[in-house]
């Protein structure tokens, strides 16, 4: 049996769930990669929809809100790329030279 909502066949639970209740998870998640002024931008606009489901549904409002105040998505760490180190080639000092 397919779920479909407004028409539309989700493939995932989170486009089922962002098509059933009308809102973009991520606007309330956040992205791993945001920047601190993406994400700044991106709650703002998060809080003004917010205020206006408070209004129009309260239930999506309660469950949109709790995403906001989710701890924001860690960003995936990258291996850092260290370079070798030449190797430092001690000049051999005479005394040792010799003894060997």
């Amino acid at each position: 049996m397919k779920s479909i909502v407004a028409g539309r066949e989700p493939v995932t639970a989170t486009e089922f769930v962002e098509l059933a209740l009308g809102i973009d998870l991520e606007l309330f998640t956040g992205s791993p990669t945001e920047s601190a002024m993406d994400r700044a931008a991106r709650v703002d606009v998060a809080r003004e929809v917010l205020a206006d489901l408070r209004e129009s549904d309260p239930e999506t409002a309660a469950y949109a809100e709790s995403l906001l105040r989710a701890l924001p998505l860690k960003q995936p760490r990258t291996p850092c790329r260290r370079t070798r180190r030449a190797a430092v080639r001690r000049p051999v000092h005479e005394a040792t030279a010799v003894a060997a």
